[in-house]
């Protein structure tokens, strides 16, 4: 992996084409135009003519990037269709958000006036956080444009995306988030599938249904540093009721008996010999891919992730798509449903942006059905519409894959999710519990835990930490 998240992908040159787009450039990218006939560009009217007074200028784009390389591809080539139909240039970079460090280089950019004009990330793991360093522009006008054309968002965007009752980031797609099952494994054992389980259901099946001697794996998660871990010790912690913060994101609340059961839960499949034959080896040490590759090797039995894992599977013919069963996220001791809300990429203007203009008008062409859907083929059910007429664009956002109703209703739920014990989910966005998740404070409290510092000790050593970062985000304790 570079040293620098942020590294330069290509740029896009389309100066002076009208209305009608060139299919390609020259090779050198020098903007010479080649024999290639144009095409109709897929630009919605009213962007085009809002563009006019745009044609000649330029801006950057820092893009998250995705797992799928060909839904990147994709990507690149809406924004050249949209640079090359309004005579504009853009230059596309990527970013790799699970750097840990990747929050300051651009809060560091920002503030040195050479960000990019528009970029998308996650909106529960990054907005809260540019938005309390002042990096963010006002984008409720352009949030209003879109409501009026496309209907409501993602629900679990107006948690993330507002802040006093504005719009500081613009919702792009949903991503899919799913636990996945290898059917076929448990077939063998005779044991029937179903759409959701107890974290300590979940452990026992994983047991039934490895078998070391035949390169069967059935726990496939980590606990090492990566998104993935972190994304499944929070959401088995908040389904125990314990919880980073209070509801209004405000107040550490970590140092909890609910945290302390839930972490030891979790240790004791990764210290307990009882499940050590459902482990595979090396999973101690794993980072973001590794439960993607060996999910995709055909080793594992259960795995946690974003749809980049199924939509892998399905784009290149992996025989594991057809025996994977996709299940809603367990539950545990504080829930009866599980607490999943998905997350989405949503676009943010960074403050200063030189071309903040051609910026919005770019984000609202990147949301329509005919931008996302070379992206979301390219990623099936990684990226799919944020916006509700969206869906209804195209057929293949409501039949495409069998996972697509399912994850259409997440994005429809009446939030927040409640737990037995009074905790909302989603919380109100807060930079500190960000910022927390971001610095691994999760995933190195369990390693703590599998060198054998007691649970409760372990928690109490992460609540301290959490005081710390919150403190730093501007959220004294």
């Amino acid at each position: 992996m570079d040293d620098n998240p942020l590294r330069s992908r290509r740029g896009f040159l389309g100066m002076g084409v009208g209305l009608l787009g060139a299919a390609g450039l020259a090779a050198c990218g020098d903007g010479t135009s080649t024999s290639t006939p144009p095409v109709q560009a897929d630009v919605p009217k009213e962007l085009l003519d809002a563009a006019v007074s745009l044609k000649g200028s330029s801006m950057g784009v820092l893009s998250q990037k995705l797992y799928s390389e060909a839904a990147n591809a994709a990507l690149d080539s809406s924004i050249k269709k949209f640079a090359d139909t309004t005579g504009t240039k853009i230059e596309n970079s990527l970013v790799q958000a699970d750097a840990g460090d990747v929050v300051a280089k651009i809060d560091a950019e920002v503030k040195g006036g050479v960000a990019r004009d528009l970029a998308f990330m996650t909106d529960s793991r990054f907005v809260a956080q540019f938005q309390a360093l002042g990096d963010l522009e006002d984008v409720t006008d352009t949030v209003k444009a879109l409501t009026a054309r496309y209907g409501e968002p993602t629900a679990e965007s107006k948690n993330y995306c507002v802040f006093d009752g504005k719009w500081f980031a613009i919702p792009y797609h949903f991503i899919g988030i799913g636990s996945f099952l290898r059917k076929d494994w448990m077939q063998d054992k005779g044991i029937s599938p179903k759409d959701v389980y107890s974290w300590e259901e979940l452990r026992d099946l994983c047991l039934a249904i490895s078998d070391p001697a035949k390169r069967r794996f059935g726990w496939g998660m980590t606990v090492n540093r990566s998104g993935d871990a972190n994304g499944m010790i929070e959401a088995l912690i908040n389904s125990y009721g314990g919880s980073i913060a209070s509801n209004d994101g405000t107040k550490v609340t970590f140092n909890s008996p609910e945290t302390v059961q839930a972490v030891s839960f979790l240790g004791d499949i990764y210290t307990n010999p009882k499940y050590k034959p459902m482990l595979p080896p090396g999973v101690a040490a794993w980072t973001d891919s590794s439960n993607n590759e060996n999910w995709l090797a055909g080793i594992l039995g259960y795995t946690r992730n974003q749809f980049s894992v199924y939509a892998d599977s399905k784009t290149k013919k992996n025989p594991v798509y057809d025996r994977t069963h996709v299940f809603a996220d367990c539950i545990g001791p504080a829930t009866d449903n599980p607490l999943l809300l998905g997350q989405s990429q949503a676009f943010v203007v960074f403050k200063g942006a030189k071309n903040a203009a051609l910026a919005k008008l770019l984000a609202q062409y990147l949301v329509s059905a005919p931008a996302l859907l070379g992206v979301a083929k390219e990623a099936p059910g990684l990226a799919l519409p944020a916006w509700e007429k969206v869906w209804d664009a195209d057929p293949y956002f409501t039949g495409g894959d069998p996972a697509f109703p399912i994850m259409r209703k997440i994005t429809q739920l009446s939030l927040p999710l409640p737990t037995k014990n009074g905790l909302n989910f989603p919380q109100r966005a807060s930079a500190g519990q960000q910022a927390a998740v971001g610095a691994y404070v999760l995933t190195d409290m369990m390693q703590q835990v599998l060198q054998g510092t007691a649970p409760a000790r372990a928690v109490q050593a992460a609540h301290a930490k959490m005081v710390q970062i919150f403190t730093q985000q501007g959220l004294p304790q």
